[in-house]
């Protein structure tokens, strides 16, 4: 039997349930809950950032703990997101929004109610879980309503949705903080009524065809790759703080991970329905972008993650302040986003964009590597604007660049493994740039305290309760120790822009994902019709 598209609507028509008939109103509408969903994930990682200094020390954690509360959700997010993206080609993809979504309400309250670092942990795997479903979904259901050509023209919304989640969550999460009758609690409760807003909308707006066909999960695939993944990332995250780099441990997790995951690759070399298609690989363009995407998750997730550690320890700013800091950056980010998005809709080419995103990025990231303790704000601006430039014209146009050169059939697995690759490189780079970064903190403050550990006994400190010698010196090592991450990173965004300098510009197809998958399907029938 042949796979038929029926729309959830009613009979597949030219003018009911096609996207083809979808005027710019009905699909910023149809957006509308999407983009309440994006700002949800958005929020739960750039409202706790400022946070997380007073959470890391009420809940007496240490430097390690900082870490594996941001890795915690990017290794969750990173392995579930392409079973998520192989599930919007199988299944409702409105339904598994609004899966992902409540699974992301039921993390939150579980953080918010958290009184121990293990608990919270766990809360933010559950949140992670959700994340790694919006991020999977959201592009897939905008590629299935709007065409490669047009995206441009709705990347402005995109990026104002970006830019006030990424502006407003810090400097929400600062003003809670900051409130003695509220606390950094409410840092995870308050994304909850927007993730219950964004379920209503996308039950009452989103109208798209469905796939009706039979489908297979390969559950053995999807659970190696989860552990193979896992299994490096712990590697990663805990080498050079809990184990030696060279040890039995490392040995172990490295083999582990290597074993399941040269597994998982036979497996799903084998099975009808696997969670990446391998084969998908052998698109040119999937391929490089994929290689970009890993890049600028490095470099871009473990550098930016510390920033707000380093305007309130070295800086000696207080949450609400380091929230108003990273404005300069966001800006450039929007801006470049929304004009480049503009420009390629109208004028079809790409690449140009894809390459100075690149050499800005590396130029940012290298820009960034030389700040201190002592740095002005107005430097500082300077420096994360161009960052945010580079990675505001990079990172959705490589996105754009693999769905314009895959099946309609495939775009789902497509989106996924670049949001995979994306989420992967953002938590190795976090896991091991926090390692590089604890590590350098460690040897400054042994150097600037004559090999004592200044009083801070491993843990993040709080500069109110530390003597003035004491927090100088404090202030120094955290300024010198985000300086080495972001040189350690600049490499990584360089080598991005090598993988960009080999894709191959195409032209912009003028169909939406449902248009082509229709006309696919079509193709297909005659070829699996019976003969007689």
């Amino acid at each position: 039997m042949t796979a038929a598209v029926t729309p959830e609507t009613g009979a597949a028509g030219p003018t009911e349930g096609a996207a083809s008939g979808m005027t710019r109103r009905q699909i910023l509408q149809a957006m509308s809950g999407l983009m309440a969903g994006m700002f949800v994930a958005i929020l739960a990682s750039t409202v706790v950032s400022n946070a997380l200094p007073r959470i890391i020390a009420d809940l007496h954690g240490t430097q390690s703990s900082y870490t594996w509360v941001v890795t915690a959700e990017l290794l969750a997010m990173t392995a579930t997101v392409p079973i998520w993206g192989k599930l919007s080609d199988l299944y409702d993809k409105k339904l598994l929004i609004q899966l992902s979504l409540s699974m992301f309400v039921v993390g939150s309250l579980v953080a918010g109610f958290s009184h121990s670092i293990g608990l919270l942990i766990v809360s933010r795997v559950v949140q992670g879980i959700g994340a790694g479903g919006l991020t999977a979904l959201a592009q897939v259901v905008m590629a299935a309503i709007i065409p490669p050509r047009e995206l441009g023209r709705y990347s402005g919304v995109f990026g104002a949705v970006f830019a006030v989640g990424t502006v407003a969550g810090p400097l929400i999460g600062g003003v809670l903080v900051d409130t003695s009758w509220l606390g950094w609690r409410w840092c995870f409760f308050i994304g909850v009524p927007f993730a219950l807003l964004a379920i209503v909308l996308l039950q009452l707006t989103l109208k798209l065809p469905t796939i009706r066909r039979e489908v297979r999960i390969d559950y053995v695939g999807a659970v190696l790759i989860m552990s193979g993944v896992s299994s490096l990332l712990l590697w990663v995250t805990l080498a050079g703080n809990r184990f030696d780099w060279a040890s039995w441990q490392t040995a172990a997790l490295v083999s582990a991970g290597v074993v399941l995951l040269a597994t998982a690759v036979w497996v799903e070399s084998r099975v009808a329905e696997p969670i990446i298609p391998l084969a998908i690989f052998r698109n040119r363009t999937v391929a490089l972008t994929t290689v970009a995407s890993l890049l600028v998750g490095v470099a871009m997730f473990g550098g930016t993650v510390f920033l707000s550690q380093y305007f309130q320890i070295s800086l000696g700013k207080s949450p609400t302040i380091a929230g108003l800091m990273s404005l300069p950056m966001i800006l450039g980010l929007m801006v470049s986003t929304t004009v480049a998005g503009q420009i390629i809709s109208s004028r079809g080419k790409w690449k140009g964009f894809l390459i100075a995103g690149g050499v800005i990025m590396t130029a940012g990231m290298g820009l960034l590597s030389t700040i201190g303790a002592d740095s002005s704000f107005g430097l500082l601006s300077v420096y994360m604007v161009v960052l945010g430039v580079g990675v505001g014209m990079l990172m959705q146009n490589l996105v754009l660049a693999a769905q314009n050169d895959v099946p309609a059939s495939e775009l789902g697995a497509a989106t996924s493994v670049l949001s995979f690759f994306r989420s992967l490189g953002g938590a190795i780079g976090t896991s091991a740039l926090g390692a590089v970064l604890g590590h350098r903190v460690a040897e400054e403050l042994e150097k600037g305290f004559g090999g004592a550990a200044g009083g801070t006994g491993g843990g993040v400190p709080e500069l109110s309760k530390l003597p003035e010698p004491a927090r100088v010196i404090v202030e120094n090592a955290y300024g010198v120790a985000t300086a080495d991450v972001f040189l350690i990173g600049a490499p990584f965004a360089f080598l991005a822009l090598v993988a960009v300098l080999f894709i191959k510009e195409k032209p912009l197809r003028t169909q939406s994902g449902m248009e082509r998958l229709a006309v696919e399907t079509a193709a297909a029938q005659p070829a699996a019709a019976p003969t007689h």
